[in-house]
């Protein structure tokens, strides 16, 4: 399975931009898709994450992109989008998109941000890094 993210670039200070992933292969096992972050000098952060093949469930959001991020699931092309509304600054970082069996409602939202969605994938992509200028 391969997870190939596009759309990384350099934005505005309140700019918008969208994100794209396509996995190469649908491991029948994975449950949940979703987005991830580094940026220098800071933990990784689990930014969104929605059920996988149908885009099911309540949708995850990190507490800072909440009303402005929106994932979504396009079953047709099997794509997965991070639409990304009045970025800020402090939204610059490396954002990786991933695969996890795992269902991402059984998880307390602390427990998503912090540790499984950065550190619990099972299928991640190489990257795509996103630049909002102050």
């Amino acid at each position: 399975v391969q997870l190939v993210e596009s759309g990384g670039g350099t934005v505005e200070t309140g700019g918008t931009h969208r994100l794209a992933c396509a996995p190469s292969g649908f491991p029948a096992d994975a449950a949940t898709i979703g987005w991830f972050r580094e940026a220098p000098g800071k933990e990784p952060e689990g930014v969104s994450a929605i059920g996988f093949i149908t885009g099911d469930g309540t949708p995850y959001y990190t507490d800072s992109v909440k009303g402005r991020f929106t994932i979504s699931v396009d079953n047709a092309k099997k794509t997965a989008y991070l639409q990304m509304t009045q970025l800020q600054f402090e939204d610059t970082a490396v954002y990786y998109c991933a695969l996890y069996r795992m269902i991402h409602s059984h998880y307390t939202p602390q427990a998503l941000g912090r540790v499984v969605l950065p550190k619990s994938w099972d299928y991640r992509g190489q990257g795509t890094a996103v630049t909002v200028a102050s």
